[in-house]
Order: structure tokens, then sequence, then C-alpha cells
């Protein structure tokens, strides 16, 4: 598969005009190959960027982020061989979450965690036509896994629609370990701030359940603005600003030429969180208090 592998050349970023706090994290990311010698376990349903750990060190130093969280990308599935060599390549500068099964060794997941691994990713996306995006490991799996993840201070990530949020965390709440909601939990944007969905959401936040990355650019294709954003990422750090990051998603797979920025992002960012005492936990305290820097 590798050998007739179509990819792309990820969107560099620009540097943001302001300047991050020291120890500043970027809290989602990917990384990619070399694919000579981390071959993707599955098909890709994107071509997949040329994005190792030089490129993504690379736009972390242009865009001044000390710290960054690398997501495992779904066409590797459970293999993680590319990983755990970016964090070790990253000499305590990243951490990273997994995808695995229930059938994972305690040598894989002993693995992964001494080489800065911190939690792992659920996934309950479907495509349009109702099928599981490949490589997923769907929540549903997550109680079974719970234990193990405890016992080695990780937290659960889950990519999914706020609905399908709502149905499972009453449930996933009680297990003991944080739960982590990247881009932005999934709200549906055209329903507006007052609906009931978010403002379920905005409860679980406040109330410390739950954690949320604050991505834009899954939730809009309105960059570099994002107007209609802004009610939604304002009632998000209003709610509980102890409990929320920030991520760029980097390198953005499946978007092509309409990538953003990153370097515009955390400027957009900044701008929409002008107190730096509010900006200083988004970006440094909180993802060093989750992920252990």
């Amino acid at each position: 598969m590798t050998d007739a592998l179509q990819t792309i050349m990820p969107k560099m970023p620009t540097a943001p005009k302001a300047a991050l706090p020291r120890e500043a994290c970027d809290a989602h990311t990917h990384v990619f190959g070399p694919f000579d010698r981390f071959p993707l376990m599955l098909p890709p349903a994107y071509p997949p960027p040329e994005a190792p750990e030089a490129r993504h060190l690379q736009m972390q130093t242009t865009v001044g982020a000390r710290h960054g969280v690398i997501v495992q990308p779904a066409p590797y599935y459970t293999d993680p061989r590319c990983l755990i060599d970016a964090l070790k390549q990253s000499t305590g500068r990243l951490r990273g979450i997994a995808i695995a099964n229930p059938d994972v060794t305690d040598g894989v997941l002993h693995e992964l965690d001494t080489a800065g691994a911190r939690g792992l990713r659920f996934v309950d996306m479907f495509d349009p036509s109702g099928n599981r995006f490949g490589g997923a490991v769907s929540a549903t799996l997550l109680p079974e896994l719970a234990p193990r993840m405890k016992a080695l201070g990780w937290h659960a990530e889950f990519w999914a629609n706020i609905d399908h949020h709502l149905k499972v965390l009453p449930e996933l709440t009680k297990l003991g370990i944080p739960i982590m909601l990247d881009h932005m939990a999934g709200f549906d944007a055209a329903k507006g701030v007052a609906h009931a969905d978010f403002q379920s959401l905005l409860h679980y936040l406040g109330e410390g359940k739950v954690h949320v990355k604050l991505s834009l650019c899954r939730r809009s294709a309105n960059y570099p603005r994002y107007d209609e954003l802004k009610p939604f990422h304002d009632a998000l750090v209003a709610a509980n600003p102890d409990n929320l990051m920030w991520g760029s998603d980097w390198p953005y797979v499946a978007m092509g030429d309409s990538a953003p920025d990153v370097g515009v992002m955390l400027d957009l960012f900044q701008a929409w969180v002008p107190d730096a005492s509010v900006r200083q936990k988004i970006l440094v305290d909180n993802p060093a208090r989750l992920y252990r820097f």
C-alpha cells in the first residue's frame, strides 16, 4: 500500500502576530510518516500528509508552541510505532493519544506510557453512508479499557457529534477517568447557543465532568473569521476555562486548499480570549496538568 500511496505536503504556518505564553501547548495535532518506516495500517480515506515529527517540530517552532499533543490518526489504527517514535524524538516536548482495543497487551500500554502517551481516543463518527470511519474504536469499548487507563493516569478522548456525546456521557463519566471531547464537542452551529444539546454540554463542562478542545476548523468552513462560532467559543470559556485546551488540528487532513494557517488561528484565539490569565490556563496550565508536562 505504501508504494502506491498518494501523499500531499501539509500547509505550513506563518508566525502569529501575538507571541504565545511560555510553555504554550497545541493540544491536537497529528504526525504521519516517514511512510517507508511507518506504513499505514489501513487504506486512508484521504491523501495522507507528509507530516513526520521533523516537520511537526518546524510547525511548532514557527508558531511558538513549546509543547504539543499528537493524536494517533485513523489510518495507523492500533499500530503505535509512529506515535512512539515521534514522542521519543521530542525529548519531552510532546505527549500522545493512542488508539487501542481491549485486547491491547499491558506491554504495549507500558511502552506507550513510557514514551509519553496519556490517553486513548474513541471515535463514533460516521460517513455519509452511515458507516463507521475506518480505524475507529467506539466509546462503547471504554468501560473495558477504563480500569487499565485509570491505573496509568490516562484519560479518554472522544470524537463524535454532540447528540452522541450526550447519550453516552451519563455512563462514561462514572468510570473515574477524565473525559476529553475534541473538536469543540461536535456541536451544530446552525442550532444556536440556546439549543438544549449545547446547554447540556455547558452543564457537563461547568461541573468539571468533561474537558473540551477548542478547535474551530471542524465546526465551520468560514476561515479565517468563523464569526458564527464566536458565541459558542465565548460560552465554553465562560462555563469553565479550567477544563479547556486549544488545538490546531494540524496538518488538517482532508481539508486540502481550505486548510487554515495555525498562526492565524492562534491570533484569532488570542483576540477572542482577551484575558491573559485565561489564555494562560487554556494554552499552558490545563494541558500541563492533564498531560503531565
